[in-house]
């Protein structure tokens, strides 16, 4: 990890500490000591990230349940030529393994099935779980949420594209020729990792 990266880790689990803390303080003295953490964790996620301790505070309200980690699931599929098939983002007109966050009430195969037809029209079947990616392990950008990301190898039921309403474009790609990535949501080394694996028969599963 970089520098940012570590320190960012550090940070949200300062703010895990915080939230953990005020859960299940029962006197006034810890209840103060673990505001005040979570005031300074809040402070230093803006001095990182840059998004302002307003909108840190909306998007990250204080925790009512025990904090865990979000879970990103996307999936990798190709074409009869080995070609991958990639979304364009609406969010930052940058290219990703179609997916998204887990969605309470579906298992992780069906938000790959549910992502896969939202984002490219196309029906498909995840075949096997290929990894489960600790982002914290890997340069992606400096971001405040703790992800996992699970990445299903999937085969497709029909195969007319049509892109959805939250996504730019959908095209097949050569690994070799792979487009500018969404490194929040995928990293080429991730895709390169995933797509060797594919071709090779390795039935491993990859995890952090």
């Amino acid at each position: 990890m970089n520098n940012n990266s570590t320190l960012l880790t550090l940070i949200t689990q300062l703010r895990s500490v915080a939230d953990i803390g005020l859960l299940y303080a029962k006197n006034e003295y810890d209840i103060e000591r673990y505001t005040e953490l979570r005031h300074i964790s809040t402070q230093m996620l803006d001095q990182v990230s840059g998004y302002g301790e307003e909108t840190i505070n909306i998007h990250f309200p204080q925790a009512t349940d025990y904090p865990t980690a979000k879970v990103d699931v996307r999936g990798i599929l190709l074409s009869p030529d080995n070609k991958i098939l990639l979304a364009r983002e609406s969010t930052d007109g940058k290219w990703s393994l179609p997916g998204g966050w887990g969605d309470i009430g579906y298992s992780p195969k069906e938000v790959i099935i549910k992502e896969f037809q939202e984002e490219t029209g196309l029906d498909i079947r995840p075949e096997r779980l290929l990894a489960v990616f600790d982002k914290k392990m890997h340069p992606h950008p400096p971001q405040p949420f703790y992800v996992y990301k699970m990445v299903f190898y999937c085969k497709a039921l029909s195969s007319t594209l049509n892109k959805g309403f939250d996504v730019l474009d959908v095209q097949y790609f050569d690994i070799d020729k792979l487009p500018e990535l969404s490194e929040d949501r995928i990293l080429q080394s991730q895709i390169e990792l995933l797509y060797q694996n594919i071709i090779s028969g390795n039935m491993t599963v990859y995890v952090d």
